[in-house]
């Protein structure tokens, strides 16, 4: 009863969240609505076991991609109006795209009442006594080692490339010494003075 009840919570917390995502006028609402949908979008996750996936979507979704949404669009100077004409445009566009999704939700749904996947059928079966993260840590660092390393690569690949297109020189900037702030003494930045009565400091 209490799993029932966290279910339909944690769902109904979802779909509102999400709902208030996608009709927000305020960019920032709409990013602060996007990290309440994932935190109990993870709550789902720990309901049905897959508590991997739910440390995911905390760390990975709502601490990294989420904060970086944020900060964009805290940095950006967006104009409402062109976004509203942007998705008056694309409607169409938008609306076959949910019909799509639409059609796989019930595809899923079907398949799931149709039963489960059995053991034996799957590409990598697993103990039930094994948890899910030392299962999926066992397999990532076995069998997928050189398909997990190839990512890794790729990642450290891309970002290198953004260092590289998003630095430049600019000129008329003056670089830091190092050495030279070290060597400075207090003597040398502060200045004691005595000012007459009524006067005030030379700069």
């Amino acid at each position: 009863m209490i799993q029932a009840i966290a279910f339909y919570l944690f769902a109904i917390v979802v779909v509102g969240s999400g709902a208030m995502t996608i009709s927000s006028r305020n960019p920032v609402h709409s990013v602060m609505w996007l990290i309440l949908a994932f935190f109990n979008a993870a709550g789902l996750m720990v309901l049905v076991g897959a508590e991997f996936i739910a440390m995911l979507l905390v760390i990975v979704y709502v601490g990294a991609v989420a904060v970086l949404f944020l900060f964009v669009v805290m940095m950006l100077d967006i104009d409402v109006a062109e976004m509203r004409a942007g998705v008056a445009r694309y409607f169409a566009v938008g609306l076959a795209l949910a019909v799509a999704l639409a059609a796989e939700i019930l595809i899923g749904i079907g398949a799931w009442e149709a039963g489960g996947v059995k053991i034996s059928r799957r590409a990598a079966p697993i103990d039930s006594a094994v948890p899910n993260i030392q299962a999926i840590g066992d397999l990532l660092y076995t069998r997928y080692l050189f398909v997990f390393e190839g990512a890794g690569l790729v990642l450290l690949v891309a970002m290198i490339g953004a260092i590289v297109l998003t630095h430049r020189q600019r000129s008329g900037v003056r670089p830091q010494n190092i050495s030279r702030q070290n060597a400075r003494r207090p003597q040398d930045a502060t200045r004691n003075v005595q000012p007459p009565v009524g006067e005030g400091v030379e700069l």
